[in-house]
């Protein structure tokens, strides 16, 4: 998990939140998250200081609102999801916009929505502010058994290397004047996936080879030290603990 590229996803920056260890961003986001899930759906207003809680840290870390707007329509099946159930739930039927709908249904979705919502957000301040090999780094740290980590890292670069090979594909047979504009081209595109897989196959093999020549017996290399201080964690912390207290208001509230 040493020398690693940067990742699309993830913002370059040098705010306090991109200096942060990235296993106290992890336990952070998550406790946010369970924090988030365990609201009761009817105290609205709690939902809405989350929102601000995250809004803060998105200011702090100086992720652009454009980046993370774009990125939330990962979630749009689970908002068509939750369209849907007002109309397909049962319970009791109250009218709105001229429409009879389920109270019940009414109340799913917007819990859906809202805690999807910000639990997802939530994973795109995490991304945007960690490198992903350092995101691994910090999953061992927290005593994720290492097997797991180097199969992680393993797909994480490859699937960055496959794509750029189908990339290259692309062009060269757009080079060659093919366009897929019906199921003639199907045949094409299948030789095109088998020689996908071929050359990513024989390029693991070689990498394979290359990390056993260097000396590898199953553990990975740490180039990072990513070690956290006590001012560290206090640092991360600052989100549940603002989170945890708006949840412990909305339970206690009428």
């Amino acid at each position: 998990m040493g020398a690693g590229h940067a990742h699309r996803l993830y913002v370059p920056g040098a705010s306090p939140v991109h200096r942060l260890p990235p296993q106290c961003k992890l336990v952070a986001v998550l406790a946010f998250v369970l924090l988030v899930v365990a609201t009761p759906r009817e105290a609205l207003w709690a939902f809405g200081a989350y929102a601000l809680l995250l809004a803060a840290v998105a200011a702090a870390a100086r992720v652009p609102f454009g980046t993370v707007a774009r990125r939330v329509v990962i979630e749009v099946p689970f908002v068509a999801f939750a369209f849907l159930m007002p109309f397909v739930a049962d319970g009791e039927r109250i009218t709105v916009l001229g429409l009879r709908l389920s109270e019940s249904g009414l109340w799913g979705a917007w819990n859906i929505l809202a805690k999807g919502t910000l639990g997802v957000v939530a994973s795109i301040l995490l991304a945007a502010t960690t490198e992903p090999r350092l995101l691994l780094l910090g999953i061992e740290r927290l005593r994720m058994p290492q097997l797991i980590t180097q199969i992680a890292t393993f797909m994480l670069r490859y699937g960055d290397v496959v794509a750029a090979e189908v990339g290259r594909m692309r062009v060269a047979r757009a080079s060659r004047g093919f366009e897929a504009r019906d199921l003639r081209a199907t045949r094409v595109l299948a030789k095109s996936v088998g020689a996908l897989f071929l050359r990513s196959y024989e390029r693991g093999e070689r990498v394979y080879l290359a990390m056993v020549s260097r000396g590898y017996d199953g553990r990975m290399p740490v180039t990072h030290d990513v070690g956290a201080t006590a001012a560290q964690w206090t640092a991360a912390s600052a989100l549940p603990l603002a989170a945890a207290l708006v949840t412990l208001a909305a339970w206690m509230g009428p």
